[in-house]
C-alpha cells in the first residue's frame, strides 16, 4: 500500500515530488478525531510520530472518553487538585498511577490499556482476628506486596478475615479476590526461597470466600488454599453496578472455622477489586485459584 501511495506523487521524470503530502500534514482535528478511537498506549505511541500527532495527543476530548464516566469523583476522593485546572490527559495520567488514601490502607488505580477502576486494599486495612496476639500472626515488610508488608500467619484455631470498603466504582461488572500465598518467602544472596516450615492444615478443609454489596448482591465460594510460594488471586465473587454518581459499600470476608484443626503457614496481601475482564489476564498468567 505504501508503495502505491508513493507512485501517485512521482513525476515525469520518476522522482517523487517535494510537495508529497506526509502525516504531518494532517489538519490535527482530523488526527483527534482518528486516535480518539484507540487504546491509551498506542495515543501514546502515535504522539512521536511528528508534531501533529504529538498535538492531537493531548486533546481533552481524547482523554475524556477514555476517563471513567464519573472520573470527577474520583478525583476528588483519592487526589488533591481540581480537575478542571487540569488537562484530561494529566487526569487519566494521575489516576493511573497506584494512589493511597484511607491511612494508606487503600490503594486505587486505572488500567492503563482500558481506563477500568482497580482497587486494593491492605491486609492492615482488614478485620483478622487474632491479629493482635503475635503468637498468632505477624506483619511482615517485603518488595512482594504494594504496600510493602503483609500479614504473615503462624497458626490458628479461629481464621477469619474480614472487610470493608465504600467507593465510587463507575458502572461495570467487578471481580473481588484475596491476595495470598502459602510459605513465608525470604531472599537469600539474590534468589527468593520459600520457608514451607509453618504451613499445615489448609488441604484438610476449604476456605469460604463471601462478598455483599449495600444493593443486595451475594456471592460465595469454596477453594482449597494450595501451591506453596507462590502468590495467587484466590475468587471471591462478582458484582455488578448500573448507576454511574453512586456510591457502593462493599464486604467481603474469608474463613475457615473448622476448629478440628489448627492450620498456619499463610501470607495475606490484600483484598483486590478489579474488573471481571481481568480475571482471563489472571488465568493466562496462572496467578488464578478459583
Amino acid at each position: 500500500m505504501g508503495a502505491s501511495l508513493s507512485a501517485l506523487f512521482i513525476d515525469e521524470d520518476g522522482l517523487l515530488s517535494s510537495s508529497s503530502p506526509s502525516l504531518g500534514d494532517l489538519p490535527e482535528s482530523c488526527v483527534a478525531s482518528i486516535i480518539e478511537y484507540l487504546d491509551p498506549p498506542h495515543i501514546c505511541k502515535l504522539a512521536k510520530l511528528n508534531r501533529a500527532f504529538r498535538a492531537a495527543s493531548w486533546a481533552d476530548f481524547v482523554w475524556e472518553s477514555k476517563l471513567p464516566p464519573n472520573y470527577q469523583i474520583l478525583v476528588g476522593k483519592i487526589l488533591s487538585f481540581a480537575p478542571e485546572k487540569s488537562s484530561k490527559r494529566s487526569i487519566y495520567a494521575r489516576l493511573c498511577k497506584a494512589n493511597t488514601f484511607d491511612g494508606g490502607t487503600k490503594k486505587v488505580w486505572l488500567d492503563k490499556s482500558t481506563g477500568g477502576v482497580c482497587m486494593s486494599v491492605s491486609s492492615k486495612g482488614l478485620q483478622i482476628t487474632g491479629i493482635d496476639d503475635r503468637r498468632y500472626w505477624n506483619h511482615i515488610p517485603t518488595e512482594e506486596s504494594r504496600f510493602g508488608s503483609i500479614a504473615y500467619l503462624q497458626q490458628i484455631w479461629w481464621f477469619e478475615v474480614d472487610g470493608e470498603v465504600e467507593f465510587p466504582f463507575p458502572p461495570g461488572t467487578y471481580s473481588v479476590f484475596f491476595r495470598l500465598q502459602l510459605g513465608r518467602a525470604t531472599k537469600s544472596f539474590g534468589r527468593r526461597i520459600c520457608n514451607s516450615k509453618h504451613v499445615h492444615g489448609w488441604d484438610i478443609k476449604p476456605v469460604r470466600f463471601q462478598l455483599w454489596t449495600s444493593d443486595g448482591q451475594y456471592a460465595t465460594s469454596q477453594c482449597t488454599v494450595s501451591d506453596p510460594g507462590e502468590w495467587f488471586h484466590y475468587h471471591v465473587g462478582d458484582f455488578n453496578l448500573e448507576k454511574s454518581n453512586s456510591w457502593t459499600k462493599i464486604k467481603l470476608s474469608m474463613t475457615q472455622i473448622d476448629c478440628t484443626h489448627t492450620k498456619g503457614g499463610l501470607c495475606l496481601d490484600s483484598a483486590v477489586i478489579y474488573p471481571s475482564k481481568f480475571k482471563e489476564r489472571l488465568k493466562h498468567k496462572g496467578f488464578l485459584k478459583v
